[in-house]
């Protein structure tokens, strides 16, 4: 396994989906034997009703897609009046990325996306899960609308829609614009919300009447706890380096506003009746033995862990979990009168990002459960946080019904994958086996859910290509698709004709 860049060496295991691993210390802090509020409280069990589907099969109107991220395939970063996003600052400082990558030419897809677009017919997936790029639209981040940058994306949705496949548009995947954090440190000020509001409400005037699935934001996580660092740089951009933890999760709250404000913006702006979504790399907790009280071991530690407690509780509920924020202490987000009923909008689908989870047991202690370690040995993936625990998906679909009480709440599997070292044979092939066995135990698990009651919808596959991965720059490829990016030949690898042909079933094959 290749070396993160200097800057990150000492977080080497600590990645955008893994913040759990290593928190059973702060979730020491944030649980108790006695769970006095409905929020922190593990929900009474809910009973889903069965589905009766033949082994290994699908609803018949079950979503099938692929996802993809603006920064990390469109390239074109200085054309048509786009300007620099954090991530194109951030990946040009020395150490923050694999080999000094950035995302300037990346996939090409600016200038490629009718050719992407029948490999995606091709594929046969209905419906694609993209973003939109807020830089391209409002350059500024806020103020005049940039039309070339608005033209990318509907002549994008019309190719889409001529090949009978339904855009889902998410409107923020960690590419803020550089203006903004210039001008106010972005995330670090409530007005970022407001800034983000008013970009939704541009866009949806522009494209809502072709665009009708919203995601608003893409893993919180991931440019706020990750992109803000205490006293040190942190992975991801906007890599600021911040005075207290403080400051961290004042970012996360402001986050949290700007969906609020997001998904009343849509709703507000949408000429035809729109769905709105929040996605989420909720952490997933997986009962090491099946029994009733693992069982609720893992329900308590899924409102109970940080990460879950300050991003999905919130979002789902409208109050943060009463514990983490006692526990947290001085390190709390500073709330305003308001703010929780705006963060709370009821979402008509949740977007759950999943590739990883823990196991837990019951434990006799404060929490009530204890987060197992993993041994040194056991399966992972080519990245240091993506251990393989396929039951991941079932129990994170489960927990929302289960441990949040929200049984009738829609989900979609928004990302789901893996790297994997793929390579191109003499013979013009690419045999990821490794991958297939992935997305065979994942969509396993995604099938007992749907069997047994639980309310997915759909699996959007990340990634329809190969990509730049964030500080891995192009060194771990994700694609169902190689592209050689030096000639942005894309070729379909064992995986694509494996999904391809999953899809065409409509069953695990």
């Amino acid at each position: 396994m290749n070396k993160l860049p200097s800057s990150a060496d000492k977080s080497a295991l600590t990645s955008r989906r893994t913040f759990l691993s290593q928190s059973a210390g702060v979730a020491a802090m944030m649980a108790a034997t006695s769970m006095s509020s409905t929020i922190a409280t593990a929900q009474p069990a809910t009973t889903a009703t069965p589905v009766r589907l033949p082994d290994g099969t699908f609803p018949g109107d079950f979503i099938w897609g692929a996802a993809t991220a603006a920064y990390q395939i469109e390239g074109a970063a200085s054309e048509d009046g786009r300007k620099p996003c954090v991530w194109d600052t951030f990946s040009r400082l020395p150490g923050t990325t694999k080999n000094g990558d950035t995302g300037e030419v990346a996939c090409d897809h600016y200038h490629r996306f009718a050719e992407d677009v029948k490999l995606m017919a091709s594929l046969g997936i209905k419906h694609y899960r993209f973003s939109i790029a807020w830089p391209r639209i409002i350059p500024d981040g806020r103020g005049a609308v940039n039309d070339k940058g608005v033209d990318f994306y509907s002549r994008l949705v019309d190719t889409l829609l001529a090949q009978g496949i339904t855009p889902h548009a998410t409107l923020f995947h960690w590419d803020s614009p550089q203006a903004l954090e210039d001008l106010y440190g972005s995330w670090r000020s409530r007005q970022m919300a407001t800034d983000f509001a008013d970009y939704c409400t541009q866009v949806v005037k522009r494209l809502g009447d072709r665009i009708t699935n919203w995601m608003t934001i893409n893993e919180i996580f991931c440019f706020t706890y990750l992109g803000y660092g205490v006293g040190q740089r942190p992975q991801h951009a906007p890599g600021t380096i911040v005075k207290s933890r403080q400051e961290v999760l004042q970012t996360v709250h402001h986050a949290l506003l700007a969906h609020g404000l997001g998904c009343q913006a849509i709703r507000a702006a949408t000429p035809k009746p729109a769905q709105v979504a929040l996605v989420v790399n909720f952490d997933a907790y997986i009962p090491v033995i099946e029994t009733p009280e693992n069982i609720e071991a893992a329900k308590r530690a899924f409102v109970a862990e940080e990460h879950n407690g300050t991003v999905l509780v919130p979002a789902l509920t409208g109050q943060y979990n009463a514990l983490a924020i006692e526990k947290l202490g001085p390190d709390a987000p500073k709330v305003q009168a308001g703010d929780m009923e705006i963060i709370g909008q009821p979402l008509d689908v949740l977007g759950f990002n999943i590739y990883t989870g823990s196991y837990v047991k019951a434990a006799d202690n404060a929490r009530g459960y204890e987060v197992l370690p993993l041994p040194k040995e056991y399966p992972q993936m080519i990245m240091p946080w993506l251990n393989f625990i396929p039951e991941s998906l079932y129990w994170g679909v489960r927990m929302v019904s289960e441990a949040l009480g929200k049984k009738d709440l829609p989900i979609v599997i928004s990302e789901n994958g893996c790297a994997s070292n793929d390579e191109v044979t003499a013979d013009g092939h690419v045999y990821d086996l490794s991958r297939v066995m992935y997305m065979r135990s994942y969509l396993r698990n995604a099938q007992r859910a749907v069997a047994e009651g639980y309310p997915l919808k759909g699996y959007f596959h990340w990634s329809l290509m190969d990509n730049f991965e964030w500080s891995w720059g192009y060194t771990r490829r994700f694609g169902i698709t190689h592209v050689d990016y030096a000639t942005q030949q894309r070729l379909p690898k064992e995986s694509f004709h494996w999904y391809q042909q999953v899809i065409a079933a409509n069953r695990i094959l």
